[in-house]
């Protein structure tokens, strides 16, 4: 892949392949009744679940991502909920991908949903990115999904093809060259733009830089200085086609988390909320199996209607990868926390979310070995167990702790990580 470089570049050679309404569309590429219907994938289909990614037709009546599904159904009463299928999504990523790498090599996926294609390297065998662009899309319909669509922005670095790929959705198509950037900018907000935040747009703004075209025009000093770091700087760059800082590929983890909204049902049920904090804590021994990693701390949140939180954090002494032993530890925090605070019960029908994390890693070859207990057979047996669920399902073997009629934890995919797949 053609990594960052720092020569200006004015030519439109980077794409930028959003997927539009991804989740949604691969539903409604593989139920054929589901198409030009509003649909909404929730990982819970209860009138609370959240809706994580509404169709094309769903948005169109103003559902929007994040919003509740009673709320979702006001809004649009033939609104139809589809829980979420994770390995449907991966499946078709992967799809996506290796197509885009027929046309050339240098591929970066950007998330579940987002691509890009840099021809830098490719003018000759592409003088003209549109066509490229439409070919595709061309593909993408025929040897992929006939229901799948995307916008795709093209410009001299990846930033601003970013930018492009949100100006016109869905199955949208903009260029973005030196003579229409600052026409686009004049019609956005500091928050538009791919990377600021509320928080950034009002430091940006007590500087005097109230707009995009503010943003553009600003020296690169005056940007380091209000930002505080080389953010600005970059920000200089991306905006005056000064070269391209945005190629590296994602860094590994620096930490993990696992997270879970908790319904009204399962709030009444203490049994539910122990089974979720055992699945969150499986799920982040899954994860760190798969990146041959240990940790050396863990912490664990719990937010509560009232907006009270619980937080406790632990140092691990030697690292661990093993999903009971982290819910056990979890466990010995709470029941001490209890007996100081016995009218103050952690898991209890208030919780909103609750949230296990784990930092500080260790690859699992420079883990020391303990002189009291020989834990390698352990170690081995838990690569062997995810190796067997990677081969031939996740269900094909299980431990007996994650048996249940009624699952409490549904597998899930974000848009934003995919070091996973």
């Amino acid at each position: 892949m053609n990594r960052n470089r720092l020569h200006a570049n004015t030519s439109p050679t980077v794409l930028f392949i959003d997927m539009n309404s991804f989740f949604a569309s691969c539903e409604q590429q593989v139920n054929f009744w589901l198409r030009g219907r509003p649909v909404g994938v929730c990982v819970y289909t209860g009138r609370q679940g959240c809706v994580i990614s509404p169709s094309i037709e769903a948005k169109q009546r103003g559902v929007k991502t994040g919003m509740r599904l009673d709320e979702a159904m006001v809004l649009c009463p033939d609104l139809i909920p589809v829980e979420t299928h994770p390995a449907r999504y991966r499946e078709f990523h992967v799809k996506i991908i290796a197509l885009l790498r027929t046309f050339c090599d240098d591929v970066l996926p950007k998330s579940i949903d987002e691509a890009i294609v840099d021809l830098t390297n490719y003018q000759l065998a592409y003088p003209d990115p549109r066509h490229v662009a439409q070919a595709i899309k061309r593909a993408i319909r025929e040897r992929v999904g006939d229901y799948l669509r995307c916008s795709i922005g093209i410009a001299p670095n990846a930033f601003l093809a970013k930018l492009a790929s949100d100006v016109q959705k869905p199955d949208g198509l903009t260029l973005i060259a030196p003579d229409t950037l600052d026409g686009i900018l004049q019609t956005l907000r500091l928050t538009d733009l791919p990377g600021i935040g509320h928080r950034m747009a009002e430091r940006l703004q007590r500087h005097n830089i109230n707009t995009p075209i503010d943003l553009r025009y600003s020296s690169p000093e005056h940007l380091k200085a209000v930002c505080q770091s080389v953010i600005g700087w970059r920000w200089h760059i991306r905006l005056n086609f000064g070269g391209e800082v945005d190629l590296e590929p994602s860094e590994a983890y620096k930490s993990m988390s696992a997270m879970r909204t908790i319904s009204a049902e399962q709030r009444g049920t203490p049994d539910k909320l122990v089974e979720l904090l055992r699945a969150l804590c499986l799920t982040l021994e899954r994860r760190m199996v798969q990146h041959a990693v240990f940790c050396q701390e863990l912490s664990f949140s719990c937010r509560y209607q009232s907006g009270q939180t619980y937080q406790c954090e632990i140092k691990l002494q030697p690292p661990k990868q093993d999903g009971p032993e982290l819910y056990e530890l979890i466990q010995q925090r709470i029941v001490a926390f209890q007996q100081r605070h016995p009218r103050q019960a952690v898991l209890n029908g208030q919780l909103r979310s609750m949230t296990v994390a784990v930092f500080r890693f260790v690859l699992a070859e420079q883990v020391p070995l303990d002189l009291f207990a020989d834990t390698s057979r352990k170690d081995k047996l838990r690569q062997t167990l995810y190796d067997l669920k990677a081969r031939y399902g996740s269900e094909k073997l299980m431990r007996a702790s994650e048996l249940t009629d009624d699952p409490v934890y549904h597998d899930v995919i974000g848009f934003g990580n995919i070091n996973d797949l």
